[in-house]
């Protein structure tokens, strides 16, 4: 395939996705493949309207809310069968900038094998429309995430990362079962484990305009104990490839 997959999981985004769609098509060639959960608000049915017009635009309906982690893992299987090389998480909600699309591919291009778009890197926070309480607990789970797993990335959280096949491919994506912020964390500790390059870019986020967040104290709760189940795993098993 000439252009990236841009894969965007969405859950009652009607109001935005339409835009987002616009933003993504007028920034190049790139394939976007939408994973619905059954949104009651008509979410799959605007994106419909919009393939009629737009041959890069691919769909797929599930039957209920199953979760981030599982649409990702999904649009992943569907882009290594359909022969994609380069694949691109991005939130539906306006948080992430399409403009910056082009460097996430330039930079898996470029011989990285994941790409995380980093609010935190060279000590600034880039981060708008977050009061301190989220951004203190973002910035302290990022490090401590890192600290356990002994990597040096800044943005383990981050929900706007690019990956190589080569990346997806060294995964065992049936075993891969987090969700939310563990998701993230999870997916860039197995590549960095693999013994592959994980590159930081900086990115601005911008809190959703409409909406609300997903955020819950079970995903908070599961991003807290999976980097010690991660640890633990890799201390009874082989230790990072190089």
């Amino acid at each position: 395939m000439a252009g990236p997959l841009i894969i965007l999981p969405t859950y009652k985004e009607r109001e935005s996705i339409s835009i987002v769609l616009g933003k993504i098509f007028s920034q190049g060639e790139a394939d976007v493949l939408v994973i619905d959960d059954n949104s009651p608000d008509g979410t799959a049915q605007a994106v419909e309207g919009a393939m009629r017009a737009e041959k890069r635009l691919h769909l797929i309906k599930r039957p209920g809310k199953m979760g981030l982690g599982t649409a990702y893992i999904t649009g992943f299987k569907w882009g290594l069968e359909n022969g994609y090389d380069c694949f691109i998480e991005m939130d539906s909600d306006l948080s992430h900038n399409p403009e910056d699309l082009s460097r996430f591919a330039a930079a898996i291009a470029g011989g990285a094998d994941l790409v995380v778009g980093s609010r935190y890197l060279e000590g600034k926070i880039s981060v708008v429309g977050w009061d301190f309480r989220r951004l203190l607990l973002s910035k302290l789970g990022n490090f401590y995430a890192a600290t356990i797993l002994g990597m040096g990335a800044t943005d383990l959280t981050s929900g706007y990362r690019a990956f190589d096949r080569r990346a997806l491919e060294a995964i065992d994506l049936d075993t891969v079962r987090s969700e939310g912020y563990a998701f993230q964390i999870e997916m860039a500790y197995l590549v960095w484990h693999a013994g592959l390059k994980l590159r930081e870019i900086p990115i601005v986020f911008t809190e959703r305009v409409s909406g609300t967040s997903k955020m819950s104290k079970q995903i908070v709760n599961e991003a807290v104990l999976l980097p010690w189940r991660l640890r633990a795993s890799a201390l009874l098993g082989n230790g990072r490839k190089k």
